[in-house]
């Protein structure tokens, strides 16, 4: 049994702490066994060691997460990158192509598709164990978990059951409801239904079969070389509901769905995490503060205080789910990056009259890691390091660099840096149609670099 994890979304029901690089699954909220705050993918990525399925899981993820989960679970776990974002059939397919004609797994496989960020205890993992010989034995096109409801909600899709269930053993699924009124949702419980929780098994052949019914490669380097041409469409829309033979797998234990703040802060490690101060007149209220001024919360219920370069939301918990169509027409770049190498954050951003932009930057490198060494065609740069030594490499040279230096980088060339000891600077960039698209990478390793510069007629002053 193979396990794909699908780490994709924008989180934007948790803006402004979440953004396009740092979706909820990367949010450190949650307490771990040893009381210091993790990730929702970090959690998750423990119980499957616990459980002993971390050898046998990839992470399907787009390039703009990719930095994210290296740095949160470590440079060792496998990863199959989407060239762009074009919904879960894609995704899907694009995983089952790499373990088919990269990995070598075998057509009978069972591959195992489920979210990134389930909030559930260990026993769910034991349950999705159980996937394998459900499929096996039931001879079904795909296999399914379903949780046990807990209360009529209307915020989940079902999974209705054909005819009668017999306690927790898997059963022919019938149809699908997706978020129905309470009322209807009661009236689903009395039929057994259970809440639809992503999470679906079935061999590897079949899907690959599908892939090949629509004319597309089955070798993954082809499939990711037209991978743009694929429909941007779900999963559940190309292959599930077309299938004719579909069994669940009741999972009778505890499970949430942690995408809105108020589901979030019934499970966070505290109710404030940043500057500021909640007063004791105020009654069920979380803060969290990434930003460097103190907020100040007093006499209040029931709300939820957020506040990240991005943005700040205050909110009553109850109605924080409308948050992602009340900000969907914004189109602001993300404000706060986390990478391998470190973060960095914009603190300004200006268009003048002409035409011309500036962007300025605070960027924090830690010790022993280093930017890729890189170039830019259509902006200038100036960075004034703040704190901390490390070595620039600059065109037809590497030196040291230390708190007071000024370096100016001009369009066109060549620049990167390793951090000796954790190092900040401020990067001012000006130019003309300023994004991050206009980046050219040479090289990541900083041994790399030190063997480009070896090789050449640089100089290295170190």
């Amino acid at each position: 049994m193979k396990l794909v994890l699908l780490s994709g979304g924008s989180g934007k029901r948790l803006w402004p702490l979440s953004n396009d690089t740092r979706s909820k699954q990367f949010l450190k909220v949650l307490e771990s066994n040893d009381i210091e705050k993790q990730s929702m993918v970090q959690r998750v990525w423990g119980q499957l060691k616990n459980v002993g399925l971390a050898e046998s899981s990839v992470i399907a993820t787009s390039k703009m997460q990719r930095d994210m989960i290296h740095r949160q679970i470590g440079m060792d776990v496998p990863l199959i990158i989407e060239p762009e974002r074009r919904d879960t059939f894609p995704a899907i397919a694009l995983a089952a192509s790499y373990l088919y004609s990269i990995k070598n797994v075998s057509l009978d496989e069972v591959i195992v598709v489920l979210p990134v960020d389930p909030y559930v205890e260990d026993g769910f993992f034991a349950k999705v164990k159980e996937l394998e010989n459900t499929l096996n034995e039931s001879n079904a096109e795909l296999a399914l978990v379903g949780v046990k409801p807990t209360y009529p909600s209307s915020k989940y899709g079902y999974i209705v059951p054909k005819g009668n269930v017999d306690g927790n053993q898997y059963f022919s699924v019938n149809n699908f409801t997706e978020k129905p009124s309470e009322e209807k949702a009661q009236a689903l419980i009395k039929m057994n239904a259970l809440w639809n929780c992503g999470v679906f098994a079935f061999k590897l052949k079949y899907l690959l079969d599908i892939l090949l019914e629509k004319n597309l490669p089955i070798q993954y380097g082809e499939l990711l070389h037209q991978y743009k041409d694929l429909p941007k469409i779900s999963f559940d829309y190309e292959v599930v509901e077309r299938a004719k033979h579909i069994v669940a797998l009741p999972y009778d234990g505890y499970w949430k769905d942690l995408g809105t703040w108020n589901t979030l802060t019934e499970e966070m490690a505290t109710s404030q995490i940043g500057k500021g101060v909640i007063c004791n007149d105020t009654e069920n209220t979380h803060l969290i503060n990434e930003l460097d001024i103190p907020v100040t919360v007093v006499g209040v219920k029931d709300i939820v205080v957020a506040a990240s370069p991005d943005g700040i939301l205050v909110a009553d918990k109850a109605s924080s789910p409308k948050i992602k169509e009340l900000i969907g027409a914004f189109d602001q770049p993300p404000m706060y990056e986390e990478r391998i190498w470190g973060w960095s954050r914009v603190l300004d951003y200006a268009k003048f009259d002409d035409g011309n932009e500036m962007v300025t930057k605070r960027i924090c490198i830690h010790e022993g890691k280093n930017s890729s060494y890189h170039y830019h065609n259509y902006r200038d740069e100036v960075w004034t390091i703040v704190r901390g030594e490390g070595e620039l490499g600059l065109d037809d040279y590497i030196t040291r660099v230390k708190a007071g230096d000024i370096i100016h980088i001009p369009a066109g060339k060549k620049h990167g840096i390793k951090a000796i000891s954790e190092l900040e600077f401020v990067e001012v960039q000006t130019g003309m149609g300023i994004s991050d698209k206009d980046f050219t990478r040479l090289y990541f390793d900083w041994e790399e670099v030190i063997q480009h510069f070896n090789k050449s007629k640089a100089k290295v002053i170190i």
